[in-house]
């Protein structure tokens, strides 16, 4: 256990928040490892997401779970408080910032580098302003014209997914002739975008938004084609964890693995992604990928001789 931090429930405060005791400088994305692919964890404080939506109801139960990603080896902390899973209802600005913005601070504080998951641009400024040091923002073509100006002014790195539609319109625009050609000519087309507000180059990290407004077989089509998203020039993530596609792959007797049984496969992925050259890759379950990528970049490292 880090010592900024004990377990809850134990020593002379038994609260379940986690004590955080004195404050690590902010951690910095310039530091962040190289030489691997990067672990981000995911942490959902929503009642709703597809896999843990209510695991982390409030902010002490969500920087708990934050805290062990962290202890665990996790990169980036990845925190959203709003569903993006295809059907789930928009929040208010206000519900959303009330469910991120203790947690953020929290793990701030404790010396963990985190990333905002967020659609909106009032939301993403309020994450920065609490010590956040990335916007992830799945809107794709949505982007508001609010975002691309608060990622130019602040200049923190921006994760640009790909998704057609919005949550409860997406599944029915998975229509493509070439998936993944088609969605780097739409990434390179909100990118455009992005240049023009003034967002520079080295700010934008590229995902191809597994899952939205894209069925199993493009997912997976998606994924053996990793190597045209590099044409971009831009870092690459991955978010492949524990989504349907998985459950479908892994149908036992008619019925689809359960989110908290696909994490052998989100591993699966992991290991792939990582040996191809993937910047990072955003996970639930951070020790297994933790693993996953370190084994994949011993097998990409130029043999030794003895």
């Amino acid at each position: 256990m880090d010592s900024l931090a004990a377990a809850p429930g134990t020593g002379p405060a038994t609260s379940p928040l986690p004590i955080l005791r004195k404050p690590r400088p902010a951690a910095k994305f310039a530091d962040l490892p190289t030489g691997r692919t990067l672990v981000m964890g995911i942490l959902n404080v929503t009642p709703d997401s597809f896999s843990d939506g209510g695991k982390h109801p409030t902010a002490d139960t969500a920087i708990a779970a934050g805290l062990r990603m962290f202890y665990a080896g996790a990169d980036i902390i990845d925190v959203g408080g709003e569903s993006t899973r295809p059907g789930a209802e928009d929040v208010t600005l206000d519900e959303e910032q009330r469910r991120v913005i203790p947690v953020i601070e929290a793990l701030v504080k404790a010396g963990a580098l985190v990333s905002i998951d967020t659609t909106h641009a009032a939301t993403a400024a309020a994450a920065l302003k609490a010590g956040a040091a990335i916007i992830n923002d799945v809107s794709g073509l949505t982007i508001e014209p609010e975002m691309a100006e608060l990622v130019a002014a602040s200049k923190v790195p921006y994760v640009l997914t790909h998704r057609r539609g919005d949550a409860r319109t997406m599944d029915s625009l998975a229509q493509y002739q070439d998936v993944a050609g088609e969605v780097v000519a739409e990434l390179a087309g909100v990118r455009d975008k992005l240049y023009a507000a003034g967002v520079s180059k080295e700010q934008i990290i590229i995902d191809p938004g597994l899952g939205f407004a894209k069925n199993d077989a493009q997912n997976w089509e998606l994924l053996q084609h990793l190597d045209q998203l590099d044409s971009l020039g831009h870092k690459v993530l991955v978010a492949a964890s524990r989504k349907r596609f998985l459950g479908t792959l892994l149908t036992v007797a008619g019925k689809s693995a359960a989110p908290e049984e696909r994490g052998a496969a989100t591993a699966a992925i992991t290991a792939i992604s990582a040996f191809r050259g993937a910047w990072a890759v955003r996970v639930h379950d951070v020790a297994p990928s933790l693993d996953a990528v370190k084994v994949a970049a011993r097998m990409a490292a130029a043999p030794t001789t003895t």
